[in-house]
């Protein structure tokens, strides 16, 4: 595998430790680097063209992201995805984003609303030319709750959310295929939960905020139980204590039947 300096890096990132965790997590966000791979120094090393000592800091970085996971005997491996994750990560944004959003009506200045409004518009625009599911499966729908996260003014929420939460969540969209099949209701229910903080109305921002991240879990719970009843037929024992892994092919085809 060819090297990949770390100078390729975005710009911006300060140093050589920082420039491999952004590589690295990148590739296994978008699944250049597959879920349950195991990782070895010394090949990511020579790939990156680092020391193993910023490659080691990168590495527990990517652990405290809850993008990798060490055990014993074993070593550092890439987070295996499925449903039950899944789902749990959409129950724990459903509270934090809630208070994000009363915040953030509470604490965020009168440009970065009118921002927020503009980015509204934008996505508008390309629902209506259909590019949502590009938009959704790149960064565009996550741009909308960054924003909101970092107006909240609450720097833990910031790190848990945004340097975490969201990049676990765009590797199940990047690397299943997911797709949203609620384009235009959630647009709507952005555009509500901007119109509130607009009007500085932090308990009603916070209800919507955590409607709107429910619906979305409850339509990934719809289209999972369709794919598992068309799938195979009879679902096979699982072994006690393994977590539900998602079907990836399984995945795939259920979307394209939308």
């Amino acid at each position: 595998m060819a090297s990949t300096p770390v100078s390729e890096a975005s710009p911006g990132i300060s140093t050589v430790a920082d420039r491999v965790f952004d590589q690295l997590r990148r590739a296994i966000v978008e699944g250049d680097i597959p879920e349950g791979s195991k990782l070895s120094e010394p090949v990511l090393a020579e790939r990156f063209a680092v020391s193993r000592g910023p490659l080691r800091e990168a590495m527990r970085r990517l652990e405290s992201s809850n993008l990798l996971e060490r055990r014993a005997n074993v070593g550092a491996r890439v987070v295996t995805l499925s449903t039950e994750r899944l789902l749990e990560l959409y129950q724990v944004r459903e509270a934090l984003e809630g208070m994000a959003a009363r915040l953030a009506a509470e604490r965020m200045s009168d440009a970065a609303i009118d921002e927020l409004k503009d980015l509204i518009e934008h996505h508008r625009r390309d629902v209506a030319r259909e590019f949502w599911q590009a938009y959704f499966q790149e960064e565009g729908d996550l741009d909308f709750h960054y924003r909101i996260v970092r107006g909240s003014g609450n720097q833990r929420l910031v790190r848990i959310l945004c340097d975490d939460l969201y990049h676990l969540a765009r590797m199940y969209r990047c690397q299943f295929g997911m797709k949203s099949d609620r384009a235009r209701d959630a647009l709507k229910e952005h555009a509500m939960v901007v119109d509130a903080i607009a009007e500085r109305d932090g308990e009603l921002a916070e209800w919507l905020m955590r409607r709107h991240v429910r619906a979305s879990r409850k339509s990934v719970e719809l289209r999972l139980a369709a794919e598992r009843s068309d799938d195979k037929g009879p679902a096979k024992p699982r072994m006690a204590g393994r977590e539900p892994r998602l079907d990836q092919a399984a995945l795939r085809n259920a979307n394209r039947r939308k």
